[in-house]
């Protein structure tokens, strides 16, 4: 093990670094990140609180479905952290840019394995076991549990991480044994794709949107009964839950037991992983080294036809398009997002409006005008996973960018609107799709199709020019240069952008819908408010496009090459 600590002790070595050259800097970009991860933390916890009150109050079936709750939590938890491993053991131990020279020093395969695999457990357990925490720290509040509950929850979770990661790394061992690692993270794409969508299929089948109908209630008596059945007791995650369960209802032996089950697994699964490196994971890395990258080879793709463009800047829009395609991990995500388009509109299709007590006119219109916010929330997600990172994806070769007769400027216009036609699409099919299936009004309609109009140029210019701003250019995939500051600097400037264009439209509307309702006609002052609403809108769109495009050029034209 000394020698594992010594192997570990790089990833300690950033934090005593001097902090006195730009200290105020990395403090400040400290303290929002740890203010939003805080608020996220405590929201939780906030809302957890008032689920796990509201069924304390029901008399015999409310402790059931909290612990039914509970089963079903931690088991999508431990589903979660078993992919979230399966993704970053293929980077740790395949695919990362220093194993070469880690391998050439005098140390045992097993033990470079064993370093690797703690970074890897580490790096894929803790967002997930952080914000589990508030979760189980809710319901020893609300059942009142003792000091050992909270003292438990390590014992139930460590081991619950580290079986999941240990699962996560013998699929990748025993996988590049017949799929080359730098294929096979294409494959992981694709089933992570078709895991979610049996997962939603599976979801979607049980009908939840039941609940709300009076007429189905002796149908939920009947599931809540089959509640009762028994969890696979051979699951990790039923082994924390009978351990956390017991704490809660004072049953210490029974979270004694749990713990023994899952620390015992850990230790067997622990020399299977030791046995299985020391055979195969060398070989496999060898492979790695040697094989070709693309999983499919792209057929070659027609260049754009002559158009009055320059040739630099023709050039350069083919070379975004092609590079896209050439790459797997991006356009393989199309399918991931057609998807997602599909199941967002069909939670639409099945929303029992109907039946609810509040007008179904007023409903309907209300749903469109958030699902403004909404669509525009996928548009923002879609926009940091495409356009923000489409400067960084140039890596090393950016010089030859800079060496090229083609303006800094232009350079990120071309990528605006290579990312913004797609993502427009993208966001009218929602927004028209969804409103069809509500029935809304036809003034809905046009402010929904106009607004997403003025939204759509804001959002994917604050994703090339903050991304041209904060460039990483030695990210090793596209995901991991949103995970910076830059990234996270997009997302709130992008969610702001569009709360405030929805703040903005949301009086004027009220008050047009309101009439309507009413049957009365529109006073001056309505029609004054609109105006300055629709100007303020306006003039927040032309700041979203202008400001950070001219930031992104600058900071690029600065940049030392």
């Amino acid at each position: 093990m000394k020698t594992v600590t010594t192997l570990l002790l790089p990833r300690l070595w950033p934090l005593k670094r001097p902090v006195a050259s730009g200290m105020m800097k990395r403090s400040f970009r400290l303290c929002i990140l740890g203010g939003i991860g805080a608020a996220f933390w405590i929201g939780i916890f906030g809302v957890s609180m008032r689920v796990l009150r509201y069924f304390r109050g029901i008399e015999e079936v409310g402790d059931l479905i909290l612990a039914k709750l509970l089963s079903m939590m931690l088991i999508t938890v431990f589903s979660l952290l078993i992919f979230s491993a399966i993704l970053t053991c293929l980077s740790k131990l395949y695919l990362s840019k220093d194993l070469s020279l880690v391998f050439s020093l005098p140390v045992e395969r097993h033990q470079i394995f064993i370093a690797r695999w703690l970074e890897s457990t580490f790096d894929s357990a803790w967002m997930v076991m952080l914000y589990t925490l508030p979760v189980l720290i809710a319901y020893g509040i609300a059942y009142d549990a003792s000091s050992m509950y909270y003292a438990y929850l390590p014992v139930a979770l460590v081991p619950l991480a580290a079986v999941a990661s240990g699962i996560g790394a013998l699929v990748v061992i025993l996988a590049v044994m017949v799929i080359p690692a730098n294929r096979i993270r294409t494959l992981f794409v694709f089933f992570g794709l078709f895991a979610f969508i049996a997962v939603y299929i599976a979801f979607r089948l049980l009908r939840p949107e039941r609940l709300v109908d009076p007429e189905a209630f002796a149908t939920v008596l009947v599931y809540l009964h089959a509640l009762k059945s028994p969890d696979f007791p051979f699951l990790p995650s039923t082994w924390a839950y009978d351990g956390i369960h017991g704490l809660l209802a004072g049953d210490a032996a029974q979270g004694l037991f749990a713990a023994s089950l899952s620390l015992a697994a850990t230790g067997l699964l622990y020399c299977a992983m030791v046995i299985t490196a020391d055979t195969v994971y060398f070989s496999g890395l060898s492979r790695a080294q040697t094989v070709k990258e693309r999983l499919l080879e792209p057929r070659r793709k027609p260049a754009l036809k002559k158009s009055r463009l320059p040739g630099p800047v023709r050039a350069f829009a083919e070379k975004e398009i092609k590079t896209f395609f050439r790459d797997q991990t991006q356009w393989s995500q199309v399918f991931l997002i057609a998807a997602l388009v599909v199941i967002y509109i069909y939670n639409f299709k099945v929303l029992p409006l109907e039946r609810s007590p509040i007008q179904a006119l007023y409903l309907q219109n209300l749903l469109s005008f958030l699902n403004m916010g909404l669509v525009a929330f996928v548009l923002i997600a879609v926009t940091a996973r495409f356009a923000f990172p489409a400067v960084s994806l140039e890596k090393e070769a950016f010089w030859l960018v800079r060496a090229c007769p083609v303006r800094i400027r232009t350079y990120l216009w071309v990528k605006f609107v290579i990312y913004f036609l797609p993502l427009l699409i993208l966001s009218e099919i929602l927004i028209v799709g969804t409103n069809l299936l509500l029935k809304v009004t036809p003034l809905m309609m046009g402010l929904s199709t106009v607004t997403l109009c003025l939204l759509v140029p804001g959002v994917v210019c604050l994703g090339v020019g903050l991304g041209a701003a904060f460039p990483d250019f030695n990210s090793e995939n596209p995901a991991q240069s949103v995970t910076g500051w830059g990234g996270l600097l997009f997302m709130m400037l992008g969610a702001f952008f569009v709360g405030a264009v929805i703040l903005l439209e949301a009086g004027p509307v009220y008050r047009f819908f309101m009439a309507r309702v009413k049957g009365h006609a529109l006073f001056l002052s309505d029609w004054i408010f609109a105006g300055v609403s629709l100007a303020g809108v306006l003039v927040l769109a032309g700041l979203a496009v202008w400001v950070p495009m001219r930031h992104g050029e600058k900071k690029l034209t600065e940049m030392d090459i």
